[in-house]
């Protein structure tokens, strides 16, 4: 594997004279998220897309590809990741930096690159396939995630082949769950639920958005390491906002003290294994004003609506046109903010997208069983107006024969949510 002998113990004196490349088998194995089984059935998914598109290998580089392949999660502070996944095995490639970690943490064998060549990684890249006898004409990558330096060094590295996209493939695989990540996605869904809670029993009058956030996170972190023992402990959030703060979904924690008469958005999300679960509700600090609280139930109408929408067979696109008929009907639809929901599975706010499986008017994807995906309407009322502030509930469902099944436990509406401490 390596161009320079094995120094690593001698008296190198010299940089040209250490490893480019290291297999660091160090300690053992770690139980994963999943079975060797389940593994196998998302490479032979993948397989079958190299066999379509007649690829000699497949270069993962993304988090959600990485991850959903080989279970390990990376930290990217400025370094390149990999994975080659050939006809008959997989190794990942990963920075010095995290020494045997990956290996430990990941499905298939591993390669680590040092940082005493610039090139390192993807000279890594050509040792991981020439060991395996693999002379590559047509290479897969993720167009999606591989920015344009990345490519050009690809194209450098690579001279000749043609490098063919397979994200999207790739995510169509990733929107049918199987039984195992269902198993995993639920556990989550009731994690959040749980800081939910946490973060209900806390509010009052005084106390800061940013220190609800972190009574949220503490318990669903402390939840997650009961549930899942042998995963890391990363990535789970809260996004609590009150008052003016609520006009976006997406609004991080502030300093902002809570006053009585707030509109409040509580957000949690529970992250196990690089597992996207959130819960999110509306909530009003004392009696909400009449508007207020007309507004809120008609975006509680749109939800139930939904919920009762998501089926197979219903195609995204058009649950979205009903959805906005009821909108339309009190006269504020320009309110809604973004589409209606989304598929689940490895994403984050910084990683991952099923972005073919979104309810939004312009995709035509069609509900299947084995898919998980929200339903999350919002409307955003602006400062002055009456009513301001943001309304957004959100639920999980889970896709079956028969329909779907909510496995978000949190109650909801103002026969829940209504704060009077």
């Amino acid at each position: 594997m390596n161009d320079a002998p094995n120094t690593a113990g001698s008296n190198a004196t010299s940089i040209d004279e250490l490893d480019r490349l290291k297999v660091l088998h160090n300690g053992e194995k770690v139980p994963l998220t999943f079975s060797d089984a389940e593994f196998e059935r998302r490479l032979a998914g993948l397989r079958a897309i190299m066999s379509e598109l007649d690829l000699d290998a497949v270069l993962l580089t993304s988090y959600q590809g990485i991850k959903y392949y080989s279970d390990f999660l990376f930290t990217y502070f400025g370094r390149s990741y990999g994975m080659v996944v050939t006809a008959e095995d997989t190794v990942t490639i990963t920075a010095n930096i995290d020494a045997g970690m990956p290996w430990r943490r990941s499905y298939g064998e591993n390669i680590v690159y040092t940082d005493w060549r610039r090139d390192n990684f993807y000279y890594g890249i050509t040792q991981a396939l020439a060991e395996r006898g693999v002379v590559v004409k047509r290479l897969g990558i993720e167009e999606d995630t591989v920015t344009l330096l990345q490519r050009e060094q690809l194209a450098t590295t690579f001279p000749g082949v043609e490098l063919v996209d397979v994200s999207q493939p790739a995510m169509r695989q990733r929107m049918i769950k199987s039984a195992e990540e269902i198993a995993v996605i639920k556990e989550s869904a009731r994690i959040a639920d749980l800081g939910g809670e946490a973060i209900k029993a806390a509010i009052r009058e005084g106390i800061s958005e940013y220190e609800l956030a972190l009574i949220g996170t503490e318990a669903m972190t402390h939840e997650i390491a009961k549930s899942f023992p042998n995963s890391e402990i990363r990535d789970t959030w809260v996004w609590f906002q009150s008052g003016i703060n609520t006009d976006g979904a997406h609004n991080w924690a502030t300093t902002r003290k809570l006053e009585r008469g707030d509109i409040l958005s509580l957000n949690c999300f529970s992250m196990t294994a690089g597992y996207y679960t959130a819960l999110e509700r509306t909530m009003f600090l004392g009696q909400p004003d009449p508007r207020s609280l007309e507004l809120w139930k008609i975006n509680l109408e749109v939800h139930y609506a939904g919920l009762e929408l998501i089926k197979p067979g219903a195609v995204c696109g058009e649950i979205c046109h009903e959805l906005n008929k009821i909108y339309t009907k009190y006269g504020i639809l320009p309110k809604r903010t973004f589409g209606y929901g989304h598929s689940f599975g490895v994403l984050s706010h910084y990683y991952g997208r099923e972005a073919g499986l979104e309810l939004r008017e312009d995709i035509e994807t069609v509900i299947e069983p084995g898919m998980v995906v929200s339903m999350e309407p919002m409307i955003t009322i602006m400062d002055g107006e009456p009513g301001a502030g943001g309304y957004r509930e959100h639920d999980i469902l889970v896709v079956n024969e028969n329909g779907a099944e909510n496995i978000t436990k949190f109650g909801l509406g103002p026969e829940n949510n209504i704060i009077d401490a």
